[in-house]
C-alpha cells in the first residue's frame, strides 16, 4: 500500500469535510481516515490491484460535488439516459438526492424507500455497523474514502413476506463538464424474510467532464429472500468509476445479478457474496466491453461459508482496440460448507491484435464433499466462420459484427426485464460498433 498522505485527491477532498456532524458520524468517518492513515492506497505489489493502476485517480485533486447541479436536468433528459421501468425511482445527481426527478408512489405498506441522509440521526445510526463493515471485510482504499466522504445514498427496506411486482430504480448521476467532481454514493438494501424484488442501479454521466464515481452497495437477505439485481455502469470515456457490491445471504436466500459495464477510462467491479446460511444460492452474470485505451476490471469473490449452498459465476468479455480487460475472481468453500456446488467460467474475445485480457479464475477448497469447477478461455474470432459467412454475402465487417453479437446474447438474454434488456442491447450494439475490430 502507498502512504495516503500528499496526495491530491485527498488534500482537494479533506478540506470540504463539514465540520459539524452527529456523532455516529464522526465515529465512522473517524475510522475511515484512521485506516487511511495506517494503510494508504494500493499499489501493483497488493495482488487484488496488480492490474489496475490508481495512480491516475490519486493525482486529480477532485472536488466534491455541489447539492445543486451546475444545469437543471429534465425529467425527459433523463429518461434518455437511464430509462423507465415502471416502478419506483430515486435519483441521485452528483451524489445528492434530486427528489423532482424521483417517484415513490405505489409502494406496498411496510416498504421503504428513502435516501440516506432524510432518515433521523437515530435510524442512521441503527444502519452505521452495515456502513462501517467496508472497513471490516476485505477493506481497501476506496470503500474506506466511501465510508469518510459519503453524504447521501439510497436506502431500501422490505419487510418480510412481501413482493414488489415492480422493479425499483436507483440513478446515480454524475452531470459534471467543469472542475473535476468525486461523488460517493451508497445503496443499502434490506430484505426481509421470504420477501421478494428486482432492482436496477444505473451509473451513468450527463456530460464528459473527469471525475470519480466511488461506489458501494450492501446488501442483506433475509431467510427465503430473493433479489434479482441489475447493475448498468455507462460512465463518460474520461472517468473514473469504482463501485462495490457486498452481499449477505441467509438460509435459503436466493440472489441473481447482472452486471454490464461499457464505460470509464479506469473501471473497478468488486463484488463480495457470503453464502452465511443452509441453502443459500448465487447467480452471477458480468458484461464487460472495454475499447479504446479503456481498462475494465472485474474482482469477484464467493464465500461458501454453511453447507448445500450454490454458486454460479459467468463472465464474459469484448475488448477492443487497445482496451484491457481483468477478471479475477475467488470462490472458497470454507470448513463446514458441506454439499457445495459452485461452478465459474470466463471467456474474453479479442477483437484486435492490440487488446489485452488477464483471467485469473480460483477455487480454495477448505472441506470435502464439495463439487467445484471453474475455466477460463482467452480467443479470437473464427476466421473459418468468418469465411463462411463472407461465402454467403456479408461483409466482412458485418460477418465479424454478427458473430461478436452471437458471443454476448446469452448474456443479454438472461435478463428478464424486458424493457431493461432493449435498453442493454442497444447500450452493448452501440458500444460494439465503436470498438477496433480491425485485426
Amino acid at each position: 500500500m502507498s502512504s495516503a498522505t500528499q496526495v491530491p485527491l485527498l488534500t482537494a477532498l479533506q478540506a470540504a469535510e463539514p465540520a459539524r456532524q452527529p456523532a455516529w458520524r464522526r465515529q465512522l468517518r473517524g475510522a475511515a481516515w484512521q485506516w487511511l492513515a495506517e494503510h494508504g492506497f494500493p499499489t501493483a505489489k497488493d495482488e487484488a490491484w496488480k492490474y489496475t493502476r490508481v495512480a491516475p485517480i490519486l493525482a486529480v485533486p477532485f472536488q466534491p460535488a455541489a447539492a445543486q447541479p451546475n444545469r437543471r436536468l429534465s425529467a425527459a433528459r433523463l429518461a434518455q439516459l437511464v430509462g423507465d421501468y415502471g416502478g419506483p425511482r430515486l435519483v441521485f445527481v452528483n451524489g445528492h438526492f434530486a427528489a423532482p426527478l424521483s417517484a415513490r408512489a405505489g409502494l406496498p405498506v411496510g416498504v421503504r424507500l428513502s435516501n440516506l441522509a432524510a432518515l433521523p440521526d437515530a435510524e442512521r445510526a441503527v444502519l452505521e455497523p452495515l456502513l462501517a463493515r467496508v472497513l471490516q471485510v476485505a477493506p481497501h482504499a476506496f470503500g474506506a474514502l466511501n465510508a469518510a466522504l459519503g453524504e447521501d445514498g439510497a436506502v431500501l427496506q422490505i419487510p418480510a413476506h412481501c413482493t414488489l411486482e415492480r422493479p425499483i430504480h436507483l440513478v446515480f448521476l454524475v452531470d459534471s463538464d467543469a472542475a473535476p467532481l468525486a461523488v460517493h454514493p451508497r445503496a443499502l438494501i434490506q430484505l426481509g424474510a421470504g420477501s421478494r424484488a428486482s432492482l436496477v442501479e444505473s451509473h451513468v454521466a450527463s456530460g464528459a467532464g473527469i471525475y470519480l464515481s466511488n461506489a458501494l452497495s450492501q446488501v442483506v437477505l433475509e431467510a427465503g429472500a430473493e433479489l434479482e439485481h441489475y447493475s448498468l455502469q455507462d460512465a463518460s470515456r474520461s472517468a473514473f468509476h469504482l463501485a462495490r457490491l457486498d452481499v449477505r445471504q441467509a438460509r435459503d436466500s436466493r440472489f441473481s445479478a447482472h452486471l454490464t459495464a461499457c464505460g470509464g477510462a479506469i473501471g473497478r467491479h468488486e463484488v463480495r457474496i457470503a453464502l452465511e446460511g443452509p441453502g443459500a444460492r448465487v447467480a452471477l452474470d458480468g458484461l464487460y466491453l472495454p475499447g479504446g485505451e479503456q481498462h475494465l476490471d472485474n474482482q469477484t469473490c464467493i464465500e461458501h461459508l454453511a453447507p448445500y449452498c450454490t454458486s454460479r459465476e459467468r463472465y464474459k468479455g469484448v475488448i477492443g482496440g487497445r482496451g484491457h480487460g481483468v477478471f479475477d475472481g475467488r470462490i472458497i468453500v470454507r470448513p463446514g460448507a458441506l454439499k457445495t456446488d459452485a461452478s465459474q467460467t470466463i471467456k474474453n474475445l479479442l477483437l484486435s491484435a492490440t487488446a489485452q485480457a488477464n483471467a485469473q479464475p480460483r477455487l480454495e477448497i477448505f472441506a470435502d464433499d464439495v463439487k467445484c469447477a471453474h475455466g477460463a478461455a482467452v480467443g479470437q474470432l473464427d476466421q473459418q466462420a468468418i469465411f463462411y459467412l463472407r461465402s454467403r454475402g456479408l461483409t466482412e465487417p458485418a460477418a465479424r459484427a454478427l458473430l461478436t453479437h452471437a458471443f454476448v446474447s446469452e448474456m443479454l438474454e438472461a435478463i428478464r426485464l424486458a424493457p431493461l434488456r432493449s435498453r442493454v442491447e442497444r447500450l452493448v450494439a452501440v458500444q460494439l460498433r465503436s470498438l477496433e475490430v480491425a485485426p
